[in-house]
């Protein structure tokens, strides 16, 4: 199975869930994902899901100065965000419920 075309459909709620744990900037969110598993999350696709959720709403951003290199800009969750985490949390936990169903062996 591709698991690229399930990464896309699931990858607003990743970037939400490792923002829930702790604020970070681009990279770390990437890193943190490729270290839970999702090995192929592709950086340009995390960057673009991060300005995609900070349009909509769901996060806040600040910039921090960074003694490596250039300022880092941080993303948290907002109210908003958490209210998205929480309903996508329900949705997916009863998608994958449906889905252990279809497929148990008989």
């Amino acid at each position: 199975m591709d698991t690229t075309q399930l990464l896309k459909g699931v990858l607003d709620l990743a970037v939400l869930a490792v923002l829930d744990r702790e604020d970070s900037y681009g990279y770390d969110v990437v890193r943190r994902l490729r270290e839970a598993g999702l090995e192929d999350v592709g950086d340009a696709s995390v960057y673009g899901t991060l300005r995609r959720l900070f349009k909509a709403g769901a996060l806040n951003s600040y910039v921090v100065p960074s003694e490596e290199g250039p300022h880092r800009k941080y993303y948290g969750l907002n109210a908003s965000g958490r209210a998205t985490l929480a309903d996508s949390r329900k949705t997916w936990t009863s998608f994958a419920q449906t889905m252990d169903t279809l497929l148990e062996s008989r």
